[in-house]
């Protein structure tokens, strides 16, 4: 066999034993990490870091309703911290920040963190999400730490569909109730007016009367 010839073959082989090591490695306990996940915002600033944010929309693209923002927030600090706000430069959005247990602030504890979206988390309505932000958009959020201060980043604004629909808004819109048609309107109108008239009277007539005088 000539140089090149063997040069190839031994090229080809390398080849072959890394594609092989690669597919023993996806189908070892770590193969989930292969799987295809959203590539979705985060950052890092000082111990707080914000994680996966969105900005979730209603599913319909022209359904009028809030939407909401969902992001994981970590504290690495030794003291917790609260979500203060959350804004959107660049819009007239409002976000409604509300904790877990419905009551107070949301805390980010030291060494812990929050989720934001989904049933029984916190949450971040845009009240007025389907005019504020458009599905498609990369959207600046901005969350204000009681401690941190500003953490900006840009998220992707998605509909509440497929893999976001459990962390999108809970209020959905409902369709409109319309009265059923065809139906008799109103009720009827007037009473019967007076009695009956032309009652017996005076006395039997023709043979019951000549019957009577015998």
């Amino acid at each position: 066999m000539s140089r090149s010839l063997r040069r190839g073959a031994l090229a080809a082989t390398a080849i072959v034993f890394s594609i092989a090591a690669l597919s023993a490695c996806g189908a070892g306990n770590d193969a989930q990490t292969l799987e295809v996940r959203p590539d979705n915002a985060a950052v890092t600033v000082e111990d707080i870091k914000v994680q996966n944010a969105v900005v979730i929309t209603q599913p319909g693209l022209t359904t009028a309703g809030p939407a909401v923002v969902s992001a994981m927030v970590f504290n690495n600090g030794s003291t917790q911290q609260t979500l203060d706000a959350i804004t959107l430069p660049g819009s007239a959005a409002t976000v409604k920040l509300k904790a877990a247990e419905g009551a107070g602030p949301i805390t980010i504890p030291a060494g812990g963190s929050v989720l934001l979206g989904g049933e029984g988390n916190a949450s971040a309505v845009i009240e007025n999400g389907h005019e504020a932000v458009k599905d498609g958009d990369s959207q600046p959020v901005v969350f204000k730490l009681s401690q941190t201060g500003a953490v900006a980043l840009n998220a992707f604004v998605v509909p509440a569909t497929s893999y976001f629909k459990e962390y999108g808004p809970s209020e959905l819109p409902k369709p409109p109730v319309t009265a059923p048609t065809g139906t008799p309107s109103g009720t009827p109108s007037g009473t019967p007016s007076g009695t009956p008239s032309g009652s017996p009277s005076g006395e039997p007539s023709g043979e019951a009367s000549h019957a009577a005088g015998h």
